[in-house]
C-alpha cells in the first residue's frame, strides 16, 4: 500500500451523506485516494459519532460494512494518547476530540490528515481540507 492518510469524522460523514455541502469534494478526494493506493484510516470512535449523526442509519452501517470494515485501517486509541490528548487539550484550550484524531493519526504514522475543520489542532503532522489536498494533489 501507498501512503497513510487519515479522514476526520467531517469528511467521512460527508462521504456518507449525499445532502451534506462537501458530499461531491469528498467522493471525487476518495476515488483519488483509493486509485492512488492509499492506506485510508480513522479512529474506532468515529464509527459511533458518524452512526448517531446518521440520517439514514442503514445506509451508514452498509457504508461500514462494505467499505470501511473491508478496505480502510480502523485505529484504536492508547491509553498514552488518551491522557496526551486530555493534557494538551486543557493546557492548550483546545478540543479533545481533534487532539485524540490527530495524535492517533500520528502515532499509526499517517503523514496526511484531511479534515475541514477550519480550526483543527495542529500535533506535528501535514493538516489539510478536501480543497487544499485536491489542489496539491489531483
Amino acid at each position: 500500500m501507498g501512503n497513510k492518510v487519515y479522514l476526520d469524522t467531517n469528511i467521512v460523514a460527508d462521504i456518507i451523506d449525499s445532502s451534506r455541502n462537501n458530499h461531491r469534494a469528498s467522493l471525487r478526494l476518495l476515488k483519488y485516494l483509493v486509485m492512488q493506493d492509499y492506506m485510508i484510516h480513522i479512529s474506532e470512535d468515529m464509527l459511533t459519532t458518524l452512526y448517531y449523526i446518521s440520517k439514514d442509519k442503514k445506509q451508514t452501517l452498509t457504508f461500514f460494512k462494505n467499505l470501511i470494515f473491508i478496505d480502510w485501517e480502523v485505529l484504536t486509541f492508547s491509553l498514552k494518547i488518551i491522557k496526551q490528548a486530555t493534557e494538551v487539550s486543557l493546557e492548550k484550550n483546545v478540543d479533545l476530540e481533534d487532539v485524540l484524531q490527530c495524535l492517533c493519526a500520528k502515532e499509526n504514522g499517517c503523514k496526511i490528515l484531511i479534515t475541514n475543520d477550519k480550526k483543527f489542532y495542529d500535533c506535528g503532522i501535514n493538516i489539510m481540507t478536501v480543497k487544499d489536498f485536491c489542489k496539491k494533489m489531483i
